[in-house]
């Protein structure tokens, strides 16, 4: 049986085209209110004491955390129709929501939203061509698909799926402690790489986990690590849209306008929505730039005393200069690998007419 690639793009770039609002409202507003408000404070981050832009940061936040639901709902419906929508949603709301299975707590973040979203969107058409009895054929799709669908889809991955993720992370942090007294280009290299290959997700949260652990040991090189690729991803793809127009579809050009802005003030998440659209080649491309960046920081010695990244913490950093080219490099890194990977959107056309 061969896969129809085409068809699986097209279910990406549905679920991409009604995440990108939600991205849109929560780095506007989330991103807004730290511009605005925020002040970098040593070993809290980024401070927000204004009430009013606090709550503007809570409607950022829920549009940040919705984006990822909406992803796996939207995949899944464009998959199965209406029926996968509801089970959709459940499921990347779970992704998106840390849970603790066998002692480890996971978050998957919108890789897992990937996943859940496909595996809903199927189970959804098989449940579909079984043929009910008649009895119960009005309440099948509002009731049995989306609860049947839901509770296999959500026991699956809290079960079968999180727990050995969970495991992993837990190895790679030990794996991220025995490199700390070795080469520093080699952790920059792979810290820089963890915090850019899912954007908030698993491997991202431990590299920083491990980051703020060693903050407070009076280490603070490992966060300045961290917070060049938390911003070059957004930046390096936000740029990637301006640099190569034709490239990229007029929803993807509106999302790297917010995803600029949110790279400024180091939100990660707003490269989602690229890494969605094409993730084989938008991920090595962010990665690339993640482990430039990180290694530049690293050999430099950038200290960051406040466990947030990106251009707007930076007067709390020491080794500002090498801060500052650093991300410049890792962003021009990532916006041309992914521009040299992607093909001109015309020409993909008339290969898929050909």
């Amino acid at each position: 049986m061969s896969v129809d690639f085409k068809k699986i793009k097209n279910y990406l770039m549905t679920g991409m085209s009604y995440m990108i609002p939600m991205t849109v409202i929560g780095g506007i507003f989330y991103a807004g209110s730290i511009a605005f408000g925020g002040t970098a404070v040593a070993g809290e981050g980024m401070v927000i004491k204004n009430e009013f832009l606090l709550h503007v940061q809570e409607i950022g936040a829920a549009g940040l955390f919705m984006m990822i639901p909406v992803l796996a709902g939207y995949i899944a419906y464009a998959i199965a129709g209406k029926p996968g929508l509801a089970p959709g949603l459940v499921a990347g709301y779970i992704a998106n929501t840390e849970i603790t299975i066998g002692g480890n707590a996971v978050k998957t973040g919108f890789l897992g939203a990937l996943v859940l979203g496909f595996m809903t969107g199927y189970i959804v058409r098989y449940m579909k061509k079984i043929h009910y009895p008649d009895l119960i054929k009005t309440v099948v799709p509002i009731l049995i698909i989306p609860v049947v669908t839901s509770f296999i889809v959500c026991i699956f991955y809290m079960y079968i799926l999180a727990n050995p993720i969970g495991m992993a992370m837990g190895g790679i942090e030990s794996f991220l402690t025995s490199l700390s007294s070795g080469s520093k280009v080699v952790l920059g290299i792979i810290m820089g790489m963890m915090v850019t290959v899912d954007m908030g997700g698993p491997v991202n949260k431990t590299a920083c986990l491990f980051s703020i652990s060693m903050m407070a040991e009076g280490h603070y090189e490992f966060f300045g690590i961290c917070a060049v690729p938390i911003c070059t991803a957004p930046l390096g793809m936000g740029l990637a849209t301006l640099l190569s127009k034709n490239k990229y579809t007029q929803e993807e050009r509106d999302a790297g306008k917010a995803s600029l802005f949110m790279g400024l003030i180091g939100i990660s998440e707003g490269a989602i929505p690229l890494a969605v659209a094409d993730p084989a080649k938008v991920i090595p491309s962010i990665m690339a730039g993640g482990a430039v960046g990180g290694a530049i920081a690293a050999v430099t010695g950038v200290k960051d005393y406040a466990p947030h990244g990106g251009p707007i913490v930076l007067p709390i950093i020491d080794e500002k200069v090498w801060f500052v080219i650093a991300i410049i490099v890792g962003t021009i890194v990532t916006a041309l690998l992914a521009n040299v990977l992607k093909k001109p959107i015309v020409e993909k056309a008339d290969k898929e007419a050909a």
